[in-house]
């Protein structure tokens, strides 16, 4: 069974920054809100920006916009990411 991804729509405004916390090789695609950061753990191995760009799809999925609309600013190699929102 598939479970649904959280409701993170409010996140769809250009300026936003998001905090993550990646897992690669997860056994599956989710993500968990917490306080300060959202938890993404995703099925794709960190192997030539695979999981990252698996990443971006799941957020963007979850916030109801595009991938396209989606940087990672920072944490390329690193499980700590931030990931902004351009909705222009």
């Amino acid at each position: 069974m598939r479970k649904s991804l959280p409701d993170l729509s409010a996140y769809a405004q250009t300026g936003i920054r998001l905090n993550l916390r990646v897992t690669p090789k997860a056994a599956q695609n989710r993500i968990v809100v917490e306080e300060d950061l959202l938890r993404v753990y995703v099925t794709q191995a960190p192997d030539s920006g695979k999981a990252n760009r698996a990443v971006l799809k799941l957020l963007a999925q979850a916030i109801g916009i595009a991938p396209s609309c989606l940087t990672l600013i920072r944490g390329e190699t690193d499980r700590n990411k931030v990931v902004g929102v351009n909705m222009g």
